[in-house]
């Protein structure tokens, strides 16, 4: 049976195919009149391999590139004693918190893997643009060149990222015209979630720890009738039942990189007009302190019931880990509701951003 296509929402992004499986239906061997979804997958990339043009071109430059951050990517030998940015890269990514948990860098690993999904479901688009060479693209190139020259001389590891970044965007416009980089802007803007902010983040944990500490002391209080003692970011009750400290892990930051990425896409799959985008992407800070708000209250309450040792079992993720869920789950119904309510008017085709 044929596989069905899911065609876009509005204009932006064509989704991948999805199986349609028909639970009174036997399952049978694939054949060659009923190809399965690899080898659908395969047909497709043989044919968009075949349509993009100045392949060598590209690839040949792109080697180069990458090179040059393998080999004099990163001058900060003290910390991370490699040449290599990637190195660096990685290092951050795979960096452990005190609790053993991997680092809020963490989700850059996985970055690079949702924007190749999305340029796949762009690839109508993006091979249908006439692409061809466009020579500004070098001032581009000669742009992220002298970043990361920057980066280099200054020991910013994170401004060459964005050189890398930046340079590989411009070799495709050098290769494939600059209508394929204003099709591939989105995707390709979402690689600013790779770059790790470690230390920087600092500033902003402290408020978000505070304010998930006196959010959950006034409900406790106020509506919950509970004797929860704040002082600073730290809970507890009077008698010292129970105290936890909201450290800079339990802040809700990783929580709100990951709504943020999502935020994100969602507000670029569902949403033509800047300003409706811009207030979706600004709804993940508040949806992420509510997130966390929940899941210390529900800590709180285990530790209230049951002493220290049911508010640990609670802050380790419960049974299977489940409740380590918790933070993400307002976060994401808030998201569906907002995109619900709140549809674009529609905009001609041509209108696009």
């Amino acid at each position: 049976m044929p596989l069905p296509n899911f065609i876009e929402r509005g204009n932006d992004f064509v989704l991948i195919r999805a199986i349609v499986v028909h639970m009174n239906e036997p399952v049978t061997a694939s054949t060659s009149s009923d190809p399965g979804v690899l080898d659908e997958f395969q047909t497709e990339l043989i044919d968009f391999w075949s349509r993009v043009p100045n392949k060598c071109f590209f690839f040949c430059l792109l080697s180069v590139w990458v090179a040059l951050f393998q080999f004099l990517g990163n001058s900060t030998f003290g910390y991370v004693d490699t040449p290599s940015l990637f190195g660096w890269m990685f290092n951050s990514y795979l960096a452990r918190e005190p609790d053993g948990s991997l680092s809020d860098d963490s989700l850059g690993m996985f970055v690079p893997f949702i924007v190749l999904w999305l340029l796949w479901g762009r690839r109508g688009k993006l091979t249908a643009t006439a692409p061809g060479f466009w020579w500004p693209g070098l001032f581009l190139l000669a742009m992220a060149v002298g970043l990361h020259l920057l980066g280099y001389l200054v020991q910013q590891p994170r401004v060459s990222m964005i050189a890398l970044f930046a340079g590989g965007y411009s070799l495709m416009g050098l290769s494939w015209g600059w209508r394929w980089l204003r099709k591939s802007i989105f995707p390709l803007f979402l690689l600013a979630f790779c770059v790790p902010l470690g230390p920087l983040l600092l500033p902003i944990t402290f408020p978000l720890r505070l304010a998930a500490a006196g959010i959950v002391e006034f409900i406790a209080r106020a509506i919950l009738a509970l004797d929860v003692v704040r002082i600073g970011t730290m809970l507890s009750n009077p008698v010292n039942h129970y105290q936890y400290e909201v450290a800079a892990a339990c802040s809700g930051i990783r929580s709100l990189i990951g709504l943020g990425l999502v935020a994100t896409i969602v507000a670029f799959l569902n949403y033509r007009m800047l300003r409706w985008r811009l207030v979706l992407i600004a709804l993940a800070v508040p949806l992420a302190v509510a997130g966390n708000v929940v899941r210390l209250l529900t800590i709180v309450l285990a530790a209230e019931f049951g002493g220290q040792e049911a508010g640990d079992f609670v802050h380790s993720g419960g049974p299977g880990g489940l409740l380590s869920l918790l933070p993400y789950l307002p976060a994401m119904f808030g998201l569906a509701f907002v995109v619900r309510q709140f549809q674009e008017p529609h905009r001609p085709e041509g209108k696009a951003v």
